[in-house]
């Protein structure tokens, strides 16, 4: 049994991470969608993917980039998604992954 110390020193809040921070991702995962609040009480809903007991954000945009690169090459399997930016200024730019992979590694 833990002191409350020590579970107060290990403890680490359930963080988002962002789609961009692996390496690879392949179209096939699955999503989900998750309401939260702003300070103000207003929901936003955004997307998530769940790999590894690990909850990674997709924005729109990357969605939308996934999309037009289907569009052009549906047998694309894998995808990167390389961010530029910060805040309300961040900029994702989604690219096919070639060869051969695991399903998600991150990097």
């Amino acid at each position: 049994m833990a002191t409350i110390k020590e579970s107060a020193l290990a403890y680490e809040p359930p963080q988002t991470k962002n789609i961009a921070e692996l390496e690879y991702v392949s179209v096939d995962i699955d999503i989900a969608e998750e309401t939260h609040q702003k300070n103000d009480g207003e929901e936003f809903t955004v997307k998530i993917a769940v790999i590894d007991n690990q909850k990674y954000r997709i924005p729109n945009s990357v969605l939308e980039g996934l999309k037009s690169i289907l569009k052009k090459f549906p047998d694309t399997k894998y995808f990167c998604v390389d961010r530029s930016g910060a805040g309300m200024n961040t900029k994702y730019q989604v690219l096919p992954h070639q060869g051969k992979v695991s399903e998600v590694k991150v990097k």
